[in-house]
C-alpha cells in the first residue's frame, strides 16, 4: 500500500508535484472506499490504484463493484457500499447529487470520517443548478451525515482528465472546501497522490462557489466547443 501525503494547510498548489511522503509532514497510509462505478467513481478508483493506493469500491448493487475491482486489479476490491465504507478512512461519495441520501445511507454508519462530495447539483438537461445561494450539495450532504466531515472535491474536472495521459503533464487543479482542517489536508494529499494540484478553497460554505464554477466548466466543455478537457485554474497575475 502506497503511503498518501498528508498536506499542512500552509502548503500552496505549486507544491504538489512532489511525490507522497518527500520532505512532507504527516505521512501516512490508508484504503480509500469509493461508493459509485459510475465515469468518476471508476476513474478515481483505476487512477488511484495505478498510483499504488487500495482502493475498497462499493455499490448498491456489489456485483458491479466487484466486477470493477476485477477489471482494476490487485489494488482493487469491490463490494456492498457498507462494506466498502468500513475498510476507509476517507470515502469518496462518487454518485451524482439526486442520488446522495440513499448511497449514503447505503453506506451505513460515517461518524468520524471523511466524506468526499465530488456532486454539482445539476438540472438533467446540465444546464442549471438545482441548488444553490444560500447552501451547496456540499453542505447538504454534511446535514445527512453530521458526524462526518465533508470536503468538497474534484467536481470541476469533467473525468475523461483523471487518466494521467490524458493531462499531458500539465497541471490541472483541484479545490477543496471544508470546515475540518485536518480532513482538507488528508484529502489534499490524496489530491496530490493523484497527480493533480490541490487548491484550498475555504470552509465548505464556499462549495456554494465551487459548485458553479463547476457548471460554467460543464458549459464549456459541452455547450461551448471546449471539449472535456476544459478545467479552471487559478492564478496570481502578479
Amino acid at each position: 500500500m502506497r503511503s498518501i501525503a498528508i498536506y499542512p494547510s500552509s502548503v500552496k498548489a505549486h507544491n504538489s508535484h512532489h511525490a507522497a511522503g518527500q520532505g512532507i509532514r504527516g505521512v501516512t497510509t490508508m484504503t480509500i472506499a469509493i461508493i459509485g462505478t459510475g465515469n468518476m467513481g471508476s476513474g478515481l478508483a483505476r487512477l488511484l490504484a495505478s498510483k499504488g493506493i487500495d482502493v475498497a469500491i462499493g455499490h448498491r448493487d456489489p456485483a458491479k463493484a466487484a466486477a470493477l475491482a476485477a477489471e482494476i486489479g490487485p489494488r482493487a476490491q469491490g463490494g456492498g457500499s457498507e462494506a466498502a465504507a468500513k475498510l476507509a478512512d476517507i470515502v469518496i461519495l462518487a454518485v451524482n447529487y439526486g442520488s446522495a441520501e440513499e448511497a449514503l445511507k447505503g453506506a451505513g454508519d460515517l461518524t468520524g470520517k471523511i466524506v468526499v462530495d465530488i456532486s454539482n447539483p445539476i438540472t438533467p438537461d446540465y444546464k442549471a443548478l438545482t441548488v444553490g445561494h444560500t447552501t451547496s450539495a456540499a453542505e447538504e450532504i454534511q446535514k445527512l451525515v453530521p458526524g462526518a466531515r465533508v470536503v468538497k472535491a474534484f467536481n470541476t474536472i469533467f473525468s475523461q482528465l483523471l487518466p494521467s495521459e490524458a493531462r499531458g503533464g500539465r497541471e490541472v487543479q483541484v479545490f477543496l472546501a471544508g470546515d475540518d482542517e485536518a480532513a482538507k489536508e488528508a484529502v489534499s494529499g490524496v489530491v496530490s497522490s493523484a497527480g493533480f494540484a490541490p487548491v484550498d478553497a475555504g470552509p465548505l460554505s464556499n462549495a456554494r462557489y465551487l459548485e458553479p464554477v463547476g457548471e460554467i466548466n460543464i458549459h464549456f466543455g459541452f455547450f461551448l466547443g471546449w471539449g472535456t478537457s476544459a478545467a479552471p485554474a487559478w492564478i496570481k497575475a502578479a
